[in-house]
Order: structure tokens, then sequence, then C-alpha cells
């Protein structure tokens, strides 16, 4: 099941804006402390380094990822999602805008 919507948080005004604006994205903290982003990937191909563990959520949309160390590209859609371990990177392309939310940890 897709998240829809998050009750009682924390939104960051300020877009965090990444590859020329190819993703923007907005944090978000929920009433317990825990942080997630909400964005939109346009269509590319793009490289993100991780710090925490992500799992990686798709609200619309589609794309294609690579995770570190792998040479198969995998496919993730509405509904879908895919996780990223601590310390690693993850290659993404989007051939359509890709809404998600980033759930970290």
């Amino acid at each position: 099941m897709t998240t829809e919507n998050f009750s009682a948080v924390s939104v960051a005004t300020k877009a965090n804006v990444y590859f020329d604006g190819k993703c923007v994205s907005h944090s978000i903290t929920l009433a317990d402390g825990t942080k997630k982003s909400v964005g939109v990937i346009l269509p590319a191909t793009l490289t993100f380094n991780t710090g925490a563990a992500e799992i990686m959520e798709c609200v619309a949309g589609s794309c294609e990822y690579k995770l570190a160390g792998s040479a198969e590209w995998k496919k993730s859609g509405a509904g879908e999602k895919f996780s990223v371990p601590a310390h690693s990177s993850f290659e993404i392309r989007a051939t359509e805008p890709y809404h998600y939310v980033c759930h970290f940890g």
C-alpha cells in the first residue's frame, strides 16, 4: 500500500534541490521524531549516496534502479519499494516523473 499522507508532521519549507533541479524533495519530521523526505525525480539518470539506510517508496510514476555493486537494473512502480543499505549508493533512472517517499533508517 502506498503512503498517501502523513499526520502531525513538521515540514521544511525550503526544498532540497539536487542535480540542477532533476530531483526536488522536502524533509519532514513525524511527531515521534522519525525523519523522511518526499519528492519527485524528473526524467534523468542520477546517482545518490546514502548515509543511513533508505527505503524508497514509489508513490506515482516508475523508475529503474541499480544498487552499488550490482550490474542489474530493477524496476519499481507505484506502490512498490526498494531498500538501499547505509553508507552505499544507488543509481536511479526515470523516464517519467517518479514521486517518492524516502524512509530513513
